[in-house]
């Protein structure tokens, strides 16, 4: 079920319209739909119940602390990949048993803080960190349980900047040499081999990737004889942007798994970012002017690729839909763009669109994910408001940041 939807021409996120948020808060600003957002964590639980999984949520993709804490009361735990990420985490009550510790170049000032939280693993991804976290390990005679991240050398048939899961990308270990340095963790007494994960990319929205993984990870396991307790699969799993876009069948992908952990005892670990967050969430924005040139037209809105960096970064095609819809279609080419002094600072290019004037609002769709966790500010523009509405009320979960704050250093 959609809750941001266009009702009676209307947009509306749950039971509220847009109109009536923008008379409450200053645009732009991030409206999220808290149904939206238990009815996906749901759906991805029970796509995957007969695989009972651990599900540790991807903080890099949305880190307000009123989502993190709505998932904890839900049961997710926590993929974090920076001290921030894990402070972030503990502090909206996730417990250390279910965060996962990732990233390729985490610090020593990581490492340690990751060994007092006692997370659940530490995903290693080279020798020379392997080294340090037995170094740190043996100074603070502590034991932990450790993963190994795998690089399998399969892209995921997604944006380049976003695949990583290919023999050129910095991620994980190549086969041999993830098998070599598990056999080397194995003799380290300070560590405790429990894991072995994977993450191929983003936005993956075929299942065959994915099965190509499970074929590997199987030879692994086979070819090193370990008893892993945990297989962490990572994230990835694609959505729809846009109708009639593709999304990842979930129930065709939980079956591929279930067939992979047959008589076998390890846990499934899942770190699903974008699934969870991507559509729960609007960015509101006004227009301040409409520019015509010789072959198109320039909507230029009061929001930047400072408040939404994914169309600017990777080509992200968001679908931009007018608050209050006029039946009148303009004929003609237009082009959504931002105030930012850059010339990547657009976000749609659309043919024909509903009748709109200078001052009128209108909703960027999806951008619930790597949204916020994403925006900066650049051109000294402060960072926006978050909203969450739930029925017919909503409040205020992030505040604007002030010019007072933005100038202070």
């Amino acid at each position: 079920m959609n809750y941001i939807r266009v009702r009676k021409n209307n947009l509306c996120i749950e039971r509220i319209t847009a109109q009536k948020l923008i008379k409450t808060y200053k645009t732009p600003f991030y409206c999220y739909s808290l149904s939206q957002l238990r009815n996906n964590f749901y759906k991805f639980k029970n796509d995957f119940k007969k695989i009972k999984p651990i599900i540790c949520f991807s903080v890099k993709s949305n880190a307000n602390l009123a989502i993190l804490k709505e998932l904890k009361r839900l049961g997710s735990g926590a993929d974090v990949v920076s001290i921030g990420e894990l402070l972030k985490a503990k502090k909206a009550g996730i417990p250390s048993n279910k965060i996962v510790f990732s990233g390729v170049g985490k610090t020593e000032e990581e490492i340690v803080a990751a060994i007092k939280n006692k997370v659940l693993l530490i995903n290693i991804e080279s020798d020379s960190e392997a080294l340090l976290i037995n170094k740190i390990l043996k100074k603070m005679s502590k034991k932990i349980s450790v993963g190994i991240r795998l690089n399998p050398n399969i892209t995921g048939q997604t944006h380049k900047k976003i695949s990583t899961g290919g023999k050129d990308e910095k991620f994980g270990l190549a086969i041999n040499d993830c098998i070599n340095l598990c056999r080397k963790i194995k003799k380290m007494k300070n560590m405790k081999l429990e894991g072995l994960s994977v993450h191929i990319g983003s936005q993956i929205t075929n299942v065959g990737p994915f099965k190509k993984v499970l074929f590997i990870l199987n030879k692994i396991i086979k070819k090193t004889k370990i008893n892993f307790k945990f297989i962490d699969l990572g994230g990835g799993m694609g959505i729809s942007y846009k109708e009639k876009e593709n999304q990842l069948n979930l129930k065709e992908y939980s079956k591929a798994v279930k067939n992979f952990t047959k008589k076998r005892n390890f846990k499934i670990i899942f770190e699903p970012g974008r699934f969870i967050v991507a559509n729960t969430a609007i960015l509101i924005t006004k227009i301040i002017y409409i520019k015509k040139s010789a072959n198109k037209n320039f909507i230029v809105l009061d929001a930047g690729m400072n408040d939404l960096m994914r169309p600017a970064l990777y080509d992200a095609k968001h679908q931009i839909l007018p608050i209050k819809k006029n039946k009148k279609l303009i004929k003609g080419n237009f082009e959504f763009v931002g105030p930012i002094c850059e010339s990547s600072d657009k976000f749609l290019n659309k043919k024909n669109f509903p009748k709109i004037i200078e001052g009128d609002f209108v909703g960027i769709t999806h951008v619930g994910a790597y949204g916020m966790t994403l925006s900066s500010n650049y051109n000294m523009r402060p960072t926006v408001a978050e909203i969450m509405v739930y029925g017919s009320t909503h409040k205020q979960i992030r505040k604007r940041q002030t010019l007072e704050n933005l100038i202070k250093n």
